[in-house]
C-alpha cells in the first residue's frame, strides 16, 4: 500500500498570526508566578539558601547574632541577605531591643515546593 504525500514549502504566517497552536497553557496565575519567581530569585544565592536551611531546621526564632558566626560574613552582610529573604516573603522577623529574630514562613516554601513537584 502506498500513500502519496504532497509536500509544500513551509510558509511564514501572516504578521500577527501565531505560527502554531500552543502546546500548553500556564496553570498558575500571574500574581502567583510573580510571588514564586521572587522567592526563587531570593533563594538563588548560596548564603541565602544556607540561611533558610538553618532557619528551617530551627523550631523557633533565631537571633541574627546567632547566625553571623555560621558564615564568613559581616553582620551587615548577613542582615542584608535576611532582608532580601524577608522582602521575598520567605522569612519573617521580629525586633526585640537591638536584635532581630528571624523565622521561616512555611507557606512560602510550601507553595514553591508544591509547584516544583
Amino acid at each position: 500500500m502506498t500513500v502519496d504525500l504532497e509536500f509544500a514549502p513551509k510558509q511564514k504566517p501572516p504578521a500577527g498570526e501565531p505560527c502554531c497552536d500552543p502546546i500548553a497553557y500556564p496553570e498558575i496565575e500571574r500574581e502567583q508566578a510573580e510571588r514564586m519567581a521572587s522567592a526563587a530569585k531570593a533563594l538563588g544565592d548560596p548564603v541565602r539558601m544556607q540561611l533558610v536551611d538553618v532557619l528551617r531546621k530551627h523550631a523557633g526564632e533565631v537571633c541574627v547574632c546567632e547566625l553571623v558566626p555560621l558564615f564568613d560574613l559581616s553582620q551587615p552582610t548577613v542582615s542584608h541577605h535576611l532582608k532580601i529573604l524577608r522582602e521575598a516573603g520567605i522569612v519573617g522577623s521580629e525586633r526585640r531591643g537591638l536584635w532581630a529574630y528571624y523565622y521561616v514562613i512555611p507557606e512560602a516554601l510550601e507553595e514553591l515546593s508544591q509547584w516544583l513537584s
